[in-house]
């Protein structure tokens, strides 16, 4: 028998045992909980309370993470076996409770075979050891890959494409992430640091949430990076995460940020987080994304002499925006996404009204004539279209951007702006830290206005048609065809 080294030996032991217990679970198949345009996501029979995710960086943002995953759960029905969603990444072995698990890969989910049949209501702790892999098609989400590192852009369905997880946004839970990299980089992640390990030529960095938060708003950047520290409104902590070389260059635009939250807390109440800032990566995405209490923009968002100011600092707004709307109000299903969009966008148009000269009364005009044409092309707001196979991004358009702000502005012309504003605060206060639905939005909406508002948002959350605009008689919708 040639020598085998006993690191071979363990390998070659792991990888049988894990093939055993594969074979060991029948027929394995993905579930989910019937969301209506991603409908194998999340899964049905358990309740996740937190998750510990530690990742391992080896210095390269082309090479996998060693990871472990646990999560702390409760089962809500019985079960015999438990799905994760899970992809883009490999599965040595898993534990319930301490104890080996049989598992196997269907499609997108990892299928794990407790010990024994669980009953309703019983504490899981389920531990997952893995790789976390970057790479996979240019915008499929998970793993974004900067110029020195990592960052994460989970949204709407990429989460699992970096750690097992249950994810979808119904199911939200408090998250620890302890990232190891070597000693010269820099590790970040959502909510507050808990503490660095140095050990060698690595560290160890810990971040626990104080708030649960969806899968889908994750977020972890490593690179090299400096962490600008500021104070907010009440004392709140500040930080932004800045690729080193560029700090000098940010500083003006991180300096507004103290004074949009102050803005944001005038119009719907206090920041409903822990900390917050601004994550500027080094990489193209074409979009900027709300990760919870850390938004991430692109560099060159700031750097670009061509975007107007104005326009810089309503974007800005807009992901802070979210972190009321999205982040703390989460939607129950995505197609509710017109609540998050709808809103941020709101605001991003509110501010530029009032600190650049930039008349909400127009944009909601230019909306209105467009909004005709975002529906026949995307869906009603509340009713959206299912996206095409590989571009689950073509579910963010125009319809849940201006065509849904343009909701918000009826609505305040139905009512009135002192109900508006009421309406604004009670949803924020009333569903702060979990998730909402459309229908809240509309009973809540009729108990402030006092009167039943159903027939009214019938037309403009569902119809193919934009009703008439109250107040604005002569407004008119472009037809479809003239659409450009």
């Amino acid at each position: 028998m040639p020598f085998i080294s006993r690191r071979l030996r363990a390998a070659l032991l792991a990888a049988a045992s894990a093939t055993l217990v594969a074979a060991a679970l029948p027929s394995p198949v993905p579930l989910g909980i019937g969301d209506p345009l991603f409908p194998h996501l999340g899964n049905p029979g358990y309740d996740v309370l937190s998750y510990d995710i530690g990742l391992t960086y080896h210095g390269s943002n082309s090479k996998p993470l060693d990871a472990v995953t646990t999560i702390d759960a409760r089962t809500t029905g019985p079960l015999d076996r438990i799905n994760l969603d899970f992809t883009r990444g490999t599965v040595s072995a898993v534990e319930i409770n301490g104890q080996r698990a049989g598992f196997a890969m269907a499609d997108e989910d990892l299928v794990i075979k407790p010990p024994g049949r669980l009953s309703a209501g019983v504490p899981l702790r389920i531990t997952v050891r893995h790789t976390s892999e970057p790479g996979g098609d240019r915008g499929s989400g998970g793993w974004l890959r900067t110029a020195d590192g990592l960052a994460m852009a989970n949204q709407a369905d990429a989460a699992h494409r970096v750690f097992p997880s249950n994810d979808h946004p119904a199911d939200k839970a408090y998250f620890t992430f302890r990232i190891t990299a070597p000693k010269d980089l820099t590790a970040v992640a959502n909510g507050l640091p808990a503490g660095t390990a140095r050990h060698g030529a690595q560290t160890t960095w810990t971040y626990r949430t104080e708030h649960p938060m969806a899968t889908e708003l994750a977020q972890v950047t490593i690179g090299r990076s400096t962490v600008l520290k500021r104070t907010g409104p009440h004392g709140l902590p500040v930080r932004d995460v800045v690729p080193s070389a560029d700090r000098k260059q940010l500083e003006p635009w991180l300096s507004k940020t103290s004074g949009q939250l102050e803005w944001m807390e005038k119009q719907v109440g206090p920041y409903p987080f822990e900390t917050y800032g601004l994550l500027v990566a080094a990489t193209e995405t074409g979009f900027e994304l709300e990760t919870q209490t850390l938004s991430l923009f692109e560099r060159t968002l700031f750097t670009n002499t061509a975007y107007p100011k104005w326009y810089v600092d309503s974007i800005m707004v807009h992901e802070l925006a979210h972190q009321w709307f999205g982040n703390s109000v989460t939607p129950r299903t995505w197609s509710d996404l017109w609540l998050n969009e709808g809103h941020a966008t709101w605001y991003e148009a509110r501010y530029a009204e009032e600190h650049a000269d930039q008349p909400l009364e127009r944009r909601m005009r230019e909306a209105y004539i467009r909004s005709d044409g975002w529906r026949a092309a995307g869906g009603p707001p509340a009713r959206p279209g299912v996206p095409a196979p590989g571009q689950k991004l073509s579910l963010f358009r125009p319809v849940v951007y201006d065509g849904s702000a343009l909701i918000l502005y009826a609505l305040r012309q139905e009512i009135g702006k002192s109900a508006f504003d009421r309406l604004e605060r009670s949803w924020v206060s009333k569903h702060r830290d979990s998730n909402a639905a459309t229908a809240d939005f509309v009973r809540l909406a009729s108990q402030t206005a006092g009167r039943d508002l159903t027939p009214f948002f019938d037309g403009w959350l569902y119809k193919k048609k934009t009703p008439p605009m109250p107040g604005h008689p002569d407004w008119h919708s472009d037809k479809p065809a003239k659409q450009r």
